[in-house]
């Protein structure tokens, strides 16, 4: 009768646990600078993909959470990873930095030199990596919208996304190649070759067209990330 009664608590235990291990969220930061910080507005990507998990009835499934800040480089990430990630036991961390690591070099000469910039970035990735997030880095986008490599800085950020592409493969992570998307979305659909307007408000920072490339993009990274 001892061992009926044992056996039944722990086959209840058994549910319970799997009951709640079933309705565990997988919590998704989205961690950036100033783009990523304006993901979260009504029309931005992170409220995109929001709509997305409403849509597909994932949201039992999903959890969100936007960590940018305006002005960030890639050595910024790294000081506040700790605090505005890592304490939120992230399951997936999606790492959206460089364009201010680029753009400020010509902007106020507070830019971050490429090795740096490699060496920061890789701290990144270990550190979540230690704290068993999976990891999606993406390709920063543009620094202004001209095709043909026509933009100022494209050289030099071209250079940034191959470090990134280069950090996914290495460590086996999931790469969400925004710089190609942007560039293929603006050679065929960038008629007069306009600096500005397309995908971006200033060259930069996403419109309506450029939140809605981004979200897609991310959420078929996202739902590639088992």
């Amino acid at each position: 009768m001892a061992t009926n009664i044992i056996l039944f608590t722990v086959f209840i235990i058994v549910l319970f646990l799997m009951a709640y291990r079933k309705e565990t969220k997988k919590r998704i930061i989205f961690f950036g600078d100033s783009i990523t910080e304006q993901g979260k507005a009504l029309n931005g990507y992170i409220s995109l993909i929001n709509r997305q998990i409403e849509a597909e009835d994932l949201v039992k499934k999903y959890q969100t959470i936007g960590a940018g800040i305006s002005g960030n480089r890639v050595y910024d990430l790294l000081f506040r990873m700790d605090e505005d990630v890592l304490s939120k036991s992230p399951n997936i961390t999606v790492v959206y930095i460089g364009i201010n690591d680029v753009w400020c070099k010509l902007r106020n000469g507070t830019g971050v030199d490429i090795d740096r910039y490699e060496k920061f970035y890789r701290s990144i990735i270990v550190r979540f990596l230690a704290a068993h997030s999976k990891v999606i880095l993406c390709t920063p986008s543009v620094i202004g919208e001209k095709q043909n490599g026509e933009n100022e800085q494209d050289d030099d950020l071209n250079l940034y996304c191959d470090v990134v592409r280069k950090l996914a493969k290495e460590y086996s992570l999931e790469l969400c190649d925004l710089r190609e998307a942007f560039v293929t979305y603006l050679q065929n659909f960038n008629y007069e070759n306009l600096a500005e307007g397309i995908l971006t408000t200033d060259g930069v920072h996403l419109n309506d067209e450029g939140n809605k490339l981004v979200a897609t993009r991310l959420w078929d990274s996202i739902i590639k990330v088992k």
